[in-house]
């Protein structure tokens, strides 16, 4: 069975993601962020390009596409997305920076944890990571309306959810470093036992404390 081309349907929909990036920046930033208009226009391209993480993920696994681009391209379109809506938020001091700061950094140290655990094995998206995900797009996508133009029960939704995904953002950070001290330990553990059994085999013997004795090779 042949691969799939990394020109296919699912990933031009990931790259459309990230071009769509800076018009959402762009469009919130319109007049210093009090156009109600442009406001609309931003969380109408935001969400536009949320929708669009569901569908080429879909794609992807539906009709075999799924490539090595499309999986290093994916986390990045979110991120970026979701990253540079933030920063534009706490510039424009509609949202507070702590609240910016911890979602990037979780998200941007989990990513580079996860590009180190690759050498031992692929972390899958959890359920509490989708449901961050879910999370952290609506309620950004709350905070790009002009809501000084809309009821007041939408600022509370907006910010219980945002409060929400900043919560289960940390919890499932901390999981997964659990998950990743888990694996390296296991990993270790296992590269152990290997030598153990390569001193076994080969009649070799693990070196004494007093330095006496030959030194057994670490396996490559």
């Amino acid at each position: 069975m042949s691969r799939p081309s990394p020109l296919n349907v699912a990933n031009v929909l990931t790259v459309l993601r990230i071009v769509v990036v800076p018009f959402v920046a762009w469009a919130l930033l319109v007049d210093g962020g009090q156009d109600p208009v442009w406001r609309l226009v931003a969380a109408g391209l935001f969400a536009l390009a949320a929708a669009t993480d569901r569908v080429d993920g879909y794609l992807a696994r539906r009709l075999g596409l799924v490539t090595d681009l499309g999986k290093l391209l994916d986390p990045i379109a979110d991120k970026a997305l979701i990253g540079t809506a933030l920063v534009a938020l706490s510039w424009l001091g509609e949202l507070p920076w702590w609240v910016t700061v911890a979602i990037l950094v979780r998200e941007l140290g989990i990513t580079v944890m996860r590009f180190f655990l690759l050498k031992y094995l692929v972390l899958p998206a959890s359920r509490g990571g989708k449901i961050k995900t879910v999370l952290q797009s609506v309620a950004v996508g709350l905070f790009l309306l002009p809501l000084d133009h809309l009821p007041g029960w939408v600022t509370v939704v907006a910010w219980v959810l945002m409060v929400a995904a900043v919560v289960v953002t940390l919890v499932t950070g901390a999981d997964y470093v659990r998950t990743a001290v888990r694996v390296h330990r296991e990993h270790a553990a296992g590269r152990g036992a290997e030598v153990t059994r390569h001193a076994a085999d080969t009649g070799t013997t693990s070196p004494r404390s007093d330095g006496a004795g030959p030194a057994v090779a670490s396996p490559r």
